[in-house]
């Protein structure tokens, strides 16, 4: 006997000769309305959330009379969990500064987009510190060298992932806490020159070596 399906197959049995003497002839099996509408459709990981927190960071260069104003946002992970954490989803640039306008807006893009992509992200922070202004760069206050806007990016994008623990804030250890006091101590600072390793002009000379004070790099191991 010929049997002709005119509905979506969505499962098959093999029928014997004792269900079918059992039971009766098979019939196609059809999905009703209540199991299609018990499907569960993922988000995509990539969709941004209704509401987001996040900080907001102020670069100010002696190269341009308008400071600018870098906004990171985050997205809270596992929310109300003990797995509970942060992550940077999107970043932001704004000044009315326009002369970077182009390579700004494409750089916030390419770095969100990185973001949201998940994953470790620290990778970032020396890709954008690495990167040196052929003009040349400046000394922000306090007297650390920056080598390029982009790099003072870099450094404002690690600041923010140490603050929401993503990585490790490194600290001086005792003996250069001691050191460093002593330098202030004895004007030694004052003299200091600039570290190539970190860029901080912290480099003094102390017990015959010249020493970093700020990361500790020194010719003398």
């Amino acid at each position: 006997m010929t049997i002709k399906i005119d509905q979506q197959i969505t499962g098959y049995s093999v029928v014997t000769d004792e269900s079918e003497q059992g039971q009766g002839q098979q019939q196609p099996q059809v999905a009703s309305s209540q199991e299609e509408a018990d499907v569960v459709h993922v988000t995509p990981p990539d969709d941004r959330p209704e509401r987001l927190e996040g900080s907001t960071y102020k670069i100010k260069t002696p190269l341009s009379e308008h400071a600018l104003y870098v906004t990171i946002n985050d997205v809270i992970m596992h929310e109300g969990t003990g797995k509970e954490h942060r992550r940077p989803f999107e970043i932001f640039i704004n000044s009315k500064n326009m002369e970077h306008f182009q390579w700004i807006v494409a750089l916030t893009r390419v770095l969100s987009g990185v973001f949201r992509k998940g994953g470790d992200v620290g990778f970032l922070v020396e890709e954008l510190r690495s990167v040196f202004d052929p003009a040349g760069g400046y000394f922000k206050k306090g007297g650390r060298y920056m080598p390029s806007l982009v790099a003072e990016l870099g450094e404002v994008l690690e600041m923010h992932l140490q603050k929401i623990g993503m990585i490790d804030k490194p600290e001086l250890s005792g003996e250069m806490k001691a050191k460093k006091e002593k330098a202030e101590e004895t004007g030694a600072l004052q003299n200091a020159t600039m570290c190539g390793n970190c860029n901080a002009v912290a480099v003094v000379r102390m017990d015959g070596c010249n020493m970093c004070l700020e990361c500790g790099d020194s010719k003398c191991g």
